[in-house]
């Protein structure tokens, strides 16, 4: 087969530049090694900062985020046993929208399907050649099993951190930063409804926790737990007892129970590769970079590496230009930076670590209630989290 870019991943990131160049004439291929049902049904990210809605509607692709997706105003930093407000929208002027990255992914696979697109799933046995060259291959396995070669002009490689895109990259050719935390997260699906209208952000003695939702009807729930714990670890009866004192206020608040229906243990790192190009292979999103999800910038920076992205490709294949590709990487690093330091912001400030002392806690304490105090502190917060303009 043949195409002009080879798209390996049809997570968010693969399958927005598909139809980001089908809006320019340039044709793709998608390869996905997980069936559609599991790439649709795979709960993740929840929150679109304000420029990821506004591409998303620029390009067709929101109708239904605006008619289920929940508006947000603000969020809660929850210390002391206290709320406080982040009122995003007045210090800001803009708004996140809390819309499950499993139903964009469902809206974008629609979209691509209706206007003919070529997403291949359940692929096996992916691999890339010629990155170097002026027509790099990917070689793989189709769902029948028979051996298929895809000839392109470029690769991008949106196949996530466990993906083979970046391991296809010598070694030498990159330079690697990653930071591991000394703890993880534990995710709960509970069909129950939100306790509250706005995301919680709660800084406990026990831990840190976090209240967000994924429909008016489901509610998803985080908890810090230590990195070497398993799902055994965690029988319901324990997961409820930590969100109820975790979150525990002195205002008006009660957690609604639920059925759990479906438990995650993730570890936290932050990672960064550079650069996002090697020869004629691209890197986006998760392939490139990883995030803590406590600033909820995973899936939105995706979304801006595949913009530029397109961008980029555009100039190249259409008009001959390889400014845009060249300076491909440094431009989304920029932005990709910013949003590490946001994330390692949240993260530090809210999560107790074990071996904290109480000097450590009492620093934390401060710039909690800094942040919740100061206007210029609560702003800076409120812009990075609805999102910094994309490129």
């Amino acid at each position: 087969m043949r195409t002009q870019v080879a798209i390996v991943g049809a997570g968010p990131a693969g399958l927005l530049l598909s139809h980001l160049l089908w809006l320019d004439g340039i044709d793709s291929v998608v390869l996905e090694n997980r069936s559609r049902d599991y790439v649709e049904k795979r709960v993740r990210a929840g929150v679109c900062e304000h420029p990821t809605v506004e591409l998303l509607r620029q390009v067709g692709l929101a109708d239904r985020l605006d008619q289920e997706g929940m508006p947000h105003h603000g969020i809660v930093l929850r210390f002391d046993g206290e709320d406080h407000r982040i009122a995003l929208t007045d210090l800001t002027g803009r708004t996140i929208v809390v819309y499950g990255q499993q139903e964009i992914v469902k809206d974008l696979i629609a979209a691509r399907l209706d206007a003919g697109a070529q997403i291949h799933f359940e692929v096996s046995d992916v691999a890339l050649h010629d990155l170097t060259g002026d027509r790099p291959r990917v070689t793989y396995k189709d769902v029948d099993g028979a051996a298929q070669e895809l000839e392109a002009d470029v690769i991008a490689g949106c196949d996530g951190f466990h993906g083979v895109s970046r391991p296809s990259i010598p070694d030498s050719a990159l330079t690697v930063y990653d930071h591991v935390y000394p703890f993880a997260w534990l995710g709960v699906l509970v069909k129950a409804p939100p306790a509250h209208d706005e995301l919680i952000y709660a800084n406990h003695k026990r831990g840190f926790a976090l209240h967000s939702m994924r429909t008016p009807e489901v509610t998803r729930l985080y908890l810090q737990v230590d990195p070497s714990d398993v799902m055994a670890d965690w029988p319901d009866t324990r997961i409820w007892e930590e969100l109820h004192a975790r979150f525990a206020s002195s205002g008006d608040f009660s957690l609604h129970e639920g059925p759990i229906l479906e438990r995650l243990l993730s570890p936290m790192r932050s990672f960064v590769v550079e650069p996002l190009r090697y020869g004629r292979l691209f890197l986006a999103g998760d392939s490139a970079h990883i995030v803590p999800p406590t600033g909820a910038k995973g899936m939105n920076l995706a979304m801006a590496d595949v913009l530029v992205l397109s961008r980029a490709l555009k100039a190249l294949l259409q008009d001959n230009r390889t400014d845009l590709v060249e300076s491909y990487s440094d431009t989304c690093l920029r932005r990709v930076w910013r949003a590490e330091h946001f994330s390692y912001h949240m993260t530090s400030m809210l999560h107790r670590a074990h071996d904290a002392d109480a000097f450590q806690h009492r620093l934390q304490l401060s710039q909690l209630r800094y942040t919740a105090s100061s206007t210029a502190a609560a702003t800076s917060l409120a812009e990075n989290y609805v999102g910094l303009p994309f490129p």
